[in-house]
């Protein structure tokens, strides 16, 4: 087995390397994943300053036109189970190349949509080639690296997942300002087709495939699971004259129901290694404490990621060349940061940097329950620097700790689960500020109050909800643990 071989070969070298050393060509590998995981991520923050643009040049709401952003995560959370099968089954430089193949046809469909309707197909193809990217990226590293070295990793790792974002909404705002919405798409298709010439001639394969065997219902269980909880919770924001067909709560009970059997079903496949996804990772304390974290995380960035361009372009009246801007120092500090906590978290542990983290991004959603028609545009500024200054102190360690106390062969069951719920919470996150957002205007416009400020007041209450659920994170943050690392590293927790 290629675990052991491993062991072996750090064993035979531990007097001349210590473990925490990745071979030039293991670096290789994990560079151009990186470079392209860059690509795929740029892409899903690109869309947050554009949406109220889209809403006026494509004539739609609010409530249709975040789907450009929910149908990309709820895609993605629905395609990640499957690359846990993936991963097992196929080597890594296919699995590449029909993941950017996929992502540069989405972005060729986008600059060439005619409509809303069109736009959002592409965005769902785009999400498939990002759903497999994401699991393939973190299964090879957790794969490659060896303990010692995995938060300094994850911490380089952290630059792209940081200031690939935080460029994003300033890209958008300087094309949008000058061209096209378009042209979002097609300065990213050429980068894109160069990651994906690039990785096809030069990335080799790493894992050692097994036999993994696809349970087709499981899948199909899995769609109906996460697609109708955020199906629902995406209905919430549809209120007004045009409300939703179907009430929320019909789609929410079939994606409970079919989570439950979806569970059910995993734990009767896993006793004979069948599982979609293999459920004992959740065994490992470390692990599901980990994912509590990222689900509540996930709700308040998405959120936050969602409303502050509708804040500051249609409350402020920022136009879309400010708005990006604002947004990129808090996404370059925590590229900045990333290997520095990396290396923090190799010294010391998770809980002395998750703890205060999550104190931060807490207090930082509080303050934005303040913000106003009249808040100065410095005072929303230094709030998102803060706010990311938090985050950086959460998403290395909590990515590090999550897939480190996990067994080796369950890697690649960690990362799908990991992928899934993340999405499925910023998805939820969307679904959920945004409803709030526009429940709140209607309400307030009902009862005489100005359009602009029942916008604000709007916004401040979903604002109040996402700094509630953030104090969940704070609590969960004293009980993440580092996972024990063994001697040799490589077999897990």
């Amino acid at each position: 087995m290629s675990v052991e071989a491993t062991d072996t070969a750090h064993s035979s070298v531990a007097d001349a390397a210590p473990a925490t050393t990745v071979s030039r060509q293991d670096l290789t590998v994990i560079y151009l994943l990186l470079v392209s995981a860059f690509v795929v991520i740029l892409n899903e923050t690109v869309m947050s300053v554009a949406l109220p643009h889209l809403m006026v040049d494509l004539n739609t709401t609010a409530s249709v036109a975040q789907w450009l952003t929910t149908a990309f995560l709820l895609t993605m959370a629905v395609v990640i189970p499957v690359t846990g099968f993936l991963i097992q089954r196929v080597n890594t430089r296919p699995i590449f190349i029909l993941a950017m193949s996929l992502f540069s046809a989405g972005t060729l469909i986008a600059a060439a949509a005619p409509g809303i309707e069109v736009l959002i197909v592409a965005r769902i193809v785009q999400a498939v080639g990002t759903a497999i990217m994401m699991p393939l990226l973190m299964t090879t590293v957790m794969t490659l690296v060896p303990p010692a070295a995995r938060g300094k990793m994850m911490g380089n790792i952290s630059i792209v997942m940081s200031v690939a974002p935080a460029l994003g909404p300033t890209i958008s705002g300087l094309i949008l300002n000058y061209l096209s919405w378009r042209w979002m798409f097609i300065m990213v298709l050429p980068i894109a087709i160069a990651a994906l010439l690039l990785g096809a001639t030069m990335l080799r394969n790493v894992t050692t495939t097994r036999y993994a065997p696809l349970d087709v219902i499981s899948v199909i269980l899995s769609a109906f699971a996460f697609g109708g909880l955020v199906y629902g919770l995406s209905s919430f924001g549809e209120g007004g004259s045009d409300g939703p067909v179907i009430s929320p709560w019909i789609p929410i009970a079939v994606g409970l129901v079919a989570m439950a059997v979806f569970v059910f079903r995993q734990l009767r496949l896993q006793k004979q290694n069948r599982a979609l996804l293999d459920l004992r990772t959740f065994l490992s304390r470390d692990f599901t404490v980990s994912v509590t974290m990222f689900v509540v995380l996930m709700m308040a960035m998405f959120g936050t990621i969602i409303l502050l361009p509708i804040y500051m372009q249609n409350v402020r009246g920022l136009d879309t060349l400010q708005t990006g801007p604002l947004l990129l120092p808090g996404g370059l500090l925590m590229g900045l940061l990333g290997p520095v906590v990396g290396r923090l978290f190799d010294r010391v542990g998770p809980r002395p940097l998750v703890v205060p983290g999550a104190a931060i991004v807490s207090v930082v959603m509080w303050a934005m329950t303040l913000l106003g028609p009249t808040t100065p545009v410095p005072f929303i500024l230094a709030g998102h620097i803060v706010f990311s200054l938090g985050l950086a102190l959460l998403f290395t360690p909590l990515f590090t700790t999550s897939l480190g106390a996990v067994k080796p062969d369950l890697y690649s069951h960690a990362s799908a689960i990991l992928g899934s719920t993340q999405q499925v919470a910023g998805a939820a996150g969307v679904a959920l500020f945004v409803a709030v957002m526009s429940l709140q205007m209607a309400t307030r416009e009902a009862s005489g109050a100005t359009p602009l400020d029942a916008l604000a007041g709007g916004i401040r209450v979903a604002f109040m909800i996402g700094a509630a659920i953030s104090l969940l994170a704070v609590v969960a943050g004293f009980f993440v643990r580092k996972p024990a690392a063994p001697p040799g590293g490589m077999h897990g927790h």
